[in-house]
């Protein structure tokens, strides 16, 4: 059974890439000469990120605490990572973000051309310094729009929480942007990294924690520990809903 789902849910994301790849590129090339942060090609991305998460109907979703994001603020979003489905989850929340990845993945057919052409932000990993390959997220997050980063770096194998990145959290010191963690569940059950049989049935679980103030902190590794300590409560509370 969920071997026969597995090759439904591959082969409808296969062509809700193709599709809205050709959606995306129409888009982009209607609004890219006033579009500086490209939010529409990013507003369609979302469009099929819904589509994505319908690809069954024992596929549920439950969001946490959305209220506490202030959108008047620089904000830096921290969130674990557990399946290739978190985007699309994620994407589900009130507001838009600029998601980071690796620079490398833009290279990747289709896929890559969306996160380019949607404006999502890149990290150059040859640069010689943390901070220095998330400075294209300046500009952004001083435009108050919201970035989106996943610390651990990758997906988790075991469903729990890897050791943190220092990047995210060296930004917000650096800068001052406030940071806003999250904790996400269902993914990893519905999706484990590595695994070609997917499940059907799995209830996806979304809570926004309270911004943190970076400024509260004596540096950024006690900025960090703490992120993750919080991060981790919350989400052996989440899972106990």
């Amino acid at each position: 059974m969920r071997r026969l789902f597995s090759i439904w849910v591959f082969s409808y994301f296969t062509l809700l890439f193709l599709v809205f790849f050709v959606i995306i590129l129409a888009v982009f090339l209607v609004t890219f000469p006033f579009d500086k942060y490209r939010k529409a090609p990013n507003f369609t991305l979302s469009l099929m990120a819904r589509c994505m998460m319908k690809a069954s109907f024992g596929w549920k979703m439950e969001f946490e605490g959305t209220e506490k994001y202030d959108p008047s603020e620089p904000t830096i979003f921290v969130s674990n990572h557990q399946s290739f489905l978190d985007m699309a989850f994620i994407y589900h929340l009130p507001w838009k973000m600029k998601w980071v990845s690796k620079k490398s993945l833009t290279y990747i057919p289709v896929m890559g051309w969306l996160v380019w052409l949607t404006g999502h932000l890149t990290i150059n990993r040859s640069s010689k310094t943390a901070l220095k390959k998330l400075d294209n997220l300046i500009e952004p997050l001083r435009d108050l729009v919201p970035v989106m980063i996943f610390p651990e770096g990758t997906r988790t194998m075991d469903g729990e929480l890897k050791p943190f990145k220092n990047g995210p959290f060296l930004l917000s010191k650096e800068y001052g942007f406030k940071l806003q963690p999250m904790v996400i569940d269902g993914g990893f059950d519905a999706m484990p990294s590595g695994s070609k049989n997917l499940n059907p049935s799995a209830t996806f679980k979304l809570k926004v924690l309270g911004a943190i103030d970076p400024a509260e902190f004596e540096d950024m590794k006690e900025l960090k520990d703490h992120t993750r300590e919080l991060m981790k409560q919350h989400l052996t509370e989440l899972r106990r809903t």
